[in-house]
């Protein structure tokens, strides 16, 4: 697991590979992640967006930006957290994601960003 605080928000992520399938006559690697997002702040918070970076070590870096995060734009009070699940496909057995979830802060009604930091996506096979 990684994990991340920034102005009191923190990331975690835990990942998992589910395995490979072919699709297009090319072999894909799935992997899984899940990410808790914690208000450790004293303000309530909103996620808006999210942008992410994926990294695929035979490709160049795909770039994902989109709304909330699986269809949701969860609100976060002092203490709560939410948790989500999703995933994503690579070319090859090793690869990368990174990037941030945009918020905004009910107290202040500004936006800010939260950052998610770099997390592996790697194949066990592929491990030396």
């Amino acid at each position: 697991m990684v994990s991340q605080i920034t102005r009191g928000i923190k990331i975690s992520v835990l990942t998992s590979f589910e395995g490979t399938y072919f699709k297009n006559y090319k072999i894909h690697f799935a992997f899984s992640y899940q990410i808790t997002i914690e208000n450790h702040s004293k303000d309530s918070v909103q996620l808006i967006s999210r942008h992410w970076e994926i990294f695929d070590s035979l490709n160049d870096i795909e770039v994902v930006d989109g709304e909330g995060v699986i269809g949701k734009k969860p609100v976060l009070k002092p203490g709560e957290h939410h948790t989500y699940s999703s995933g994503c496909l690579l070319s090859s057995p090793y690869g990368s994601m990174k990037g941030h979830f945009n918020m905004i802060n009910f107290t202040s009604t500004k936006n800010f960003k939260v950052f998610v930091p770099t997390f592996r996506l790697c194949a066990p096979f592929a491990l030396n």
